[in-house]
């Protein structure tokens, strides 16, 4: 009961802290106190924080490392702005929150079926076999998008091409060229509320019996195996959850923009991410949220210092990293978290009381 009252509070107190964000930049922006160049960065702001707690799952909650993240992305992006043209052309839907909000779906959808796709095989390796099969299969994806071409014409049949476009209808996907005339429906309130619905998703998963068991696959294989847990089904259900996730958020990157190319998507996107996961703290899904929005912003921030501004985040990337892997720091943690466990124990006891 303790420990349910915790993590409740714990989860409140997330919510807290994004609603709060949410709200703040929202007040800022309608006041004029945000520049233009900040106002662009709210969208991948929240895409970012949805890939961070998203690979958190499997990096922290599943204990496995994939380096092939922004492949997920990519084919949600690819797949959302599809689907939001489709149903333009086919349906004349018009609204646009439920264009992106079907698109981001339908990417979500998509990227879920490739991670099952990439999961069976990928899912039997361990440690660093599993790091590199999944970088590679990032890069095949991006790749094989980069061979793509999809057309759709008035009446909203789909054409598709590989390696050749096809010769009717209107260009969607242009191979290397990218996304062509798309429309920018995406919107900060659409990546607040995804945020809020992947924080959903996966603090509900981590409480619950299917999260204890991917986190008991975690900290001893061996041990959950003699107690009948079966390691590939929940292996497989924190990869295909955190594949759906991310294809989600790279449905509202692909529609924040006129036009995305597959070279966005490489294996430099993926270590980003990777580093807002171990920056905040792996496992620690607050962290994930405000390490990839802090370092999201963190480049903007540096612009007045020109060309020395990545220079700079480079050297704030490792002042960080010391900080968090300071011994001063975390016994000074361990006693603020010790403080509120005393203070959440007393409310309990003086409520039962009542």
């Amino acid at each position: 009961m303790k420990r349910s009252r915790i993590n409740a509070i714990n989860n409140l107190v997330t919510y807290g802290i994004v609603i709060a964000a949410y709200v703040l930049c929202q007040v800022l922006a309608a006041n004029g106190g945000l520049s233009r160049s900040l106002k662009g960065q709210l969208v991948p702001i929240c895409v970012y924080v949805v890939m961070a707690v998203s690979l958190n799952l499997v990096v922290g909650i599943s204990g496995e490392l994939s380096l092939g993240h922004a492949g997920f992305m990519s084919v949600g992006a690819f797949a959302g702005v599809t689907a939001a043209a489709w149903l333009m052309t086919a349906f004349s839907l018009e609204n646009e929150v439920a264009r992106l909000i079907l698109s981001m779906v339908f990417g979500g959808v998509v990227a879920g079926v490739v991670g099952v796709l990439i999961g069976i095989p990928v899912l039997r390796l361990r440690g660093d076999y599993l790091a590199i099969v999944t970088l590679a299969f990032g890069e095949i994806i991006r790749n094989l998008i980069n061979c793509s071409y999809i057309n759709i014409d008035v009446g909203g049949a789909l054409y598709f091409g590989f390696n050749k476009a096809p010769q009717l209808g209107q260009a969607v996907l242009a191979g290397p060229k990218g996304t062509v005339g798309v429309d920018k429906i995406a919107t900060f309130t659409m990546g607040f509320a995804l945020v809020l619905f992947t924080l959903f998703v996966i603090l509900n998963l981590v409480n619950s019996r299917a999260g204890r068991a991917i986190m008991a696959t975690r900290d001893s294989r061996i041990a959950a195996e003699s107690v009948g847990i079966n390691i590939t089904k929940y292996k497989m259900m924190a990869f295909v959850i955190s594949a759906a996730l991310a294809g989600m958020a790279g449905a509202l990157y692909g529609l924040n923009y006129s036009n995305i190319v597959a070279s966005k998507f490489k294996f430099d996107t993926s270590i980003l991410v990777l580093v807002f996961v171990v920056l905040g703290g792996i496992g620690n899904i607050r962290g994930s949220v405000i390490a990839a929005a802090l370092l999201t912003i963190l480049p903007e921030m540096l612009r007045a210092f020109d060309d020395y501004r990545m220079l700079v985040y480079a050297i704030v990337l490792i002042l960080v990293m010391l900080a968090t892997n300071s011994v001063f720091l975390a016994v000074r943690m361990q006693r603020v978290k010790a403080w509120l466990r005393r203070v959440t124990g007393r409310a309990t006891k003086e409520g039962e009381a009542v």
